[in-house]
C-alpha cells in the first residue's frame, strides 16, 4: 500500500491553482450537461425521433459516466494528476466536436458518450484533489466556494440553451462550448501540476466489464420499464427490461465480490472498504436519493413546461434560472454553516424542501401559474444547496486519506447512476401517460399533466427516505473525537 502524505494544515498555493483549473473544466462540463435538458424537445422535433429516444442524449451521458467513474479511484492512484486531467479534457473536447458536426441521432449520441467519458473523470478528480489539499477545518467553506462556481453552469446553461435554440439552432450550443473546452485544455497543458504519489498496480479488466454490465444493465433496464411508444413497455419489449435488470444486479454483485477479493492486495478497481464508515454510507444514500430527484426533475420539468404550460424554450430556461442562481450564491454560506454547526442543520431542512417541492409539482396542471412553478423550483434549489455541501464534506471526510479517491469514485458513481435512473424513470412515466392520453383523444397538455403528476409524486415518495436518513449524518470531526481514530477502519 502506498503511504499517503500527511493531512494538510494550510492550503498549498500549487494545490489551490490545480483546484481552480479543475473548476474551470468542471464548469465547462456541467454547462454542457445542463444545456441538453432544454434542447431535447427541439432535437426530438428536428431529428424526427420520439421522446423516449431523445432522452437518451441525457441518459446515455449519465450512463457512460456511471461506467467511467468507478475506474477513477484506480486511475487517480495509477496516473498523475496532469495525465488524468489532460486525457479527460481532450476526450470532452473531441466529443463536443463530434456533436457539432453530427449529421443525425446516432453520431450525436456517440459524441455525447465521448463527452461523458471525459466528464466522468472531472468531478472525482476535483473532489479527491480538494480532500488532499484542503485542511479539514476549512473543507465546508471550500466546498461552498466550489458550489458557487459549479452552480453558475446550471444557472447559465438552460437559459443560454433556450436563447440559442430559439435563434440559432442546436449546433450552436456545441459551437460555443468547444472553444471553451479547448482553452481549458491549453491552460491545463501549461499550468497543471501533479499532486500526491502514484502506484503501479495493474488494472483489472474483468472489474471494468462487470462494472459496465452492472451499472449499465440497471440504468438501461429502468429506462425500458418506464414505457415505450404508446405507453406500454411490456407490449413492445416483452421481458427485456426484467432481463436487463437481472443481468445488471448479477453483474453488480459479481463486481462487488471481485473488489472484495482484490482489495486484500490493494489492487481493487473500486475499494469497498469505504463502505465500512457508517457516516459515508448514510451520506451516499442521501446523495443517491437527492440525485435521483434532482436529475429527474431538471430533465423532465423543461418538457412539462413546453408541453403542458405552453412555454417556449427560452421561457423554460428562465423558469430554472432563479433557483440555479440562488443555489450558487448560497454555496459559501452553506459551507460556513457546515463548518460551524455540522450537517444536520442543513440536511434536515434541505431534504424536507426537496420532498415538499416534488409534492407541489405533483399537483401541476395546464392552469398552474408559471410564477408558482418558478417559486417551487427556487425552494427545491434551496434544498439542494443545503444538501450537497454537507454531503460531499461529511462523506469523504469520514474516510482515511488513502481511500479519498475510491470514496469519491463510489460517491460520484452512485450519484450518476441515480441521476440516470431518475431521468429514465420519470421521463418514462411522463411519456407513457402522454402517449396513452393523446392516443385516447386527450390534448397533449392534459395528458402530459397527468404524466407529470404521477412522475413527480413517485419522486416525492422516494425523497422521503432522504429526510429520514438526514438525521443520522454526523460531522466527521465529531466521529473522530468520539473514537479517537480516523474513520474508515
Amino acid at each position: 500500500m502506498r503511504t499517503p502524505p500527511a493531512a494538510p494544515q494550510t492550503i498549498d498555493p500549487a494545490g489551490m491553482r490545480v483546484i481552480w483549473l479543475l473548476l474551470v473544466a468542471a464548469f465547462v462540463a456541467i454547462l454542457n450537461e445542463t444545456t441538453m435538458a432544454i434542447a431535447i424537445p427541439v432535437l426530438n422535433e428536428t431529428l424526427g425521433i420520439p421522446e423516449e429516444q431523445g432522452q437518451w442524449f441525457t441518459s446515455a451521458f449519465m450512463l457512460t459516466m456511471a461506467v467511467v467513474i468507478p475506474t477513477t479511484g484506480f486511475l487517480l492512484q495509477r496516473f498523475t494528476t496532469r495525465q488524468v486531467f489532460l486525457a479527460a479534457i481532450t476526450s470532452f473536447a473531441l466529443g463536443t466536436l463530434i456533436c457539432l458536426v453530427a449529421p443525425g441521432f446516432t453520431v450525436l449520441l456517440i459524441g455525447r458518450i465521448v463527452q461523458a467519458a471525459g466528464t466522468g473523470v472531472m468531478m472525482p478528480l476535483l473532489m479527491t484533489t480538494m480532500m488532499n489539499v484542503v485542511p479539514a477545518h476549512s473543507r465546508g467553506r471550500m466546498m461552498g466556494r466550489v458550489g458557487l462556481v459549479i452552480s453558475l453552469a446550471p444557472a447559465i446553461g438552460p437559459t443560454l440553451s433556450g436563447i440559442i435554440l430559439d435563434h440559432f439552432g442546436w449546433r450552436m450550443i456545441f459551437a460555443i462550448i468547444l472553444p471553451i473546452a479547448i482553452v481549458a485544455m491549453l491552460i491545463g497543458a501549461k499550468w497543471m501540476t501533479n499532486l500526491g504519489v502514484t502506484t503501479h498496480a495493474p488494472i483489472d479488466v474483468l472489474s471494468i466489464v462487470l462494472s459496465a454490465f452492472g451499472f449499465g444493465g440497471l440504468v438501461f433496464g429502468l429506462s425500458q420499464l418506464g414505457g415505450g411508444e404508446g405507453g406500454d413497455a411490456s407490449s413492445n419489449l416483452g421481458a427485456l427490461p426484467i432481463v436487463l435488470l437481472v443481468v445488471g444486479a448479477v453483474a453488480l454483485a459479481l463486481f462487488v465480490w471481485r473488489q472484495l477479493a482484490l482489495q486484500k492486495k490493494d489492487d481493487a478497481l473500486l475499494d469497498m472498504r469505504v463502505f465500512r464508515s457508517k457516516n459515508f454510507v448514510f451520506s451516499v444514500l442521501i446523495m443517491t436519493v437527492v440525485s435521483f430527484a434532482m436529475f429527474g426533475t431538471l430533465t423532465m420539468l423543461p418538457l412539462v413546461l413546453q408541453t403542458v404550460s405552453g412555454l417556449e424554450a427560452t421561457q423554460s430556461g428562465l423558469v430554472l434560472l432563479p433557483g440555479a442562481l440562488l443555489m450558487g450564491l448560497l454555496g459559501p454560506l452553506m459551507g460556513r454553516v457546515y463548518d460551524a454547526f455540522g450537517p444536520k442543520v442543513l440536511l434536515v431542512p434541505g431534504t424536507i424542501l426537496i420532498t415538499g417541492a416534488l409534492l407541489v409539482f405533483s399537483t401541476l396542471t395546464p392552469d398552474t401559474e408559471v410564477w408558482l412553478i418558478t417559486a417551487v423550483q427556487i425552494a427545491m434549489s434551496l434544498g439542494l444547496a443545503g444538501s450537497f455541501t454537507p454531503l460531499f464534506s461529511a462523506s469523504l471526510g469520514s474516510l482515511q486519506r488513502h481511500l479519498y479517491s475510491h470514496g469519491s469514485a463510489a460517491l460520484n458513481t452512485l450519484q450518476q447512476v441515480a441521476g440516470a435512473a431518475g431521468t429514465a424513470l420519470l421521463i418514462g412515466i411522463y411519456s407513457s401517460f402522454l402517449h396513452a392520453g393523446t392516443a385516447e383523444g386527450a390534448t397533449p397538455a392534459t395528458a402530459g399533466a397527468t404524466g407529470a403528476q404521477t412522475a413527480f409524486f413517485i419522486g416525492a415518495c422516494i425523497a422521503v427516505a432522504a429526510v429520514v436518513l438526514a438525521f443520522f449524518v454526523k460531522k466527521p470531526a465529531d466521529d473522530q473525537e468520539e473514537h479517537g481514530a480516523p474513520i474508515g477502519h
